[in-house]
């Protein structure tokens, strides 16, 4: 039987640096979309002291855009919501920051507490609103940026609660 490892036979893949892959300037995939969303959500000090609240609406403030892409941060306060909507030809990504949010689609209601991630692709239908008795932050990753957000009605939106979910 053979004891060496792996690593022994392949030897440190990181000091074979001409099979590594350069790191992106910007995100291309789905994933490095999830990534960027979750990089700029550990990263307090490039969106908490932006963060303002709006009494009469929610607040929003373009964070960042790259090829093909944007990023905007969002504060709920209690009682304020997206109404039922899709995003157009958009995929996104939604980060709960702080706060908890309450997510309505077709398939029923469930809490996002900071931390929670949504990945959703063109055509999905949702609502979003806080719920809670606390304000809340999150961020929306749109990719190709969001150009349009056609309204639905109500009755699109049922408010059961999805299988293990938790809802608020």
């Amino acid at each position: 039987m053979n004891s060496d490892s792996d690593l022994q036979i392949a030897g440190d893949i990181l000091e074979v640096t001409h099979l590594l892959q350069a790191p992106r300037e910007h995100p291309a995939t789905v994933a490095e979309f999830v990534g960027l969303a979750r990089s700029l959500a550990e990263d307090r000090s490039q969106w908490e002291h932006l963060v303002r609240y709006d009494a009469t609406t929610r607040w929003y403030h373009r964070l960042r855009t790259g090829p093909g892409y944007e990023v905007w941060l969002l504060s709920w306060l209690p009682g304020q919501g997206s109404g039922l909507h899709d995003h157009g030809r958009s995929s996104g990504v939604l980060t709960v920051l702080d706060g908890t949010l309450t997510e309505r689609t077709e398939r029923g209601t469930r809490a996002l507490r900071a931390g929670a991630q949504r990945v959703f692709a063109p055509g999905y239908v949702h609502e979003v609103v806080n719920d809670a008795l606390e304000p809340a932050v999150s961020l929306h990753v749109y990719y190709p940026g969001l150009t349009e957000m056609p309204m639905h009605t109500a009755p699109h939106c049922e408010a059961r609660a999805l299988p293990g979910a938790v809802t608020a």
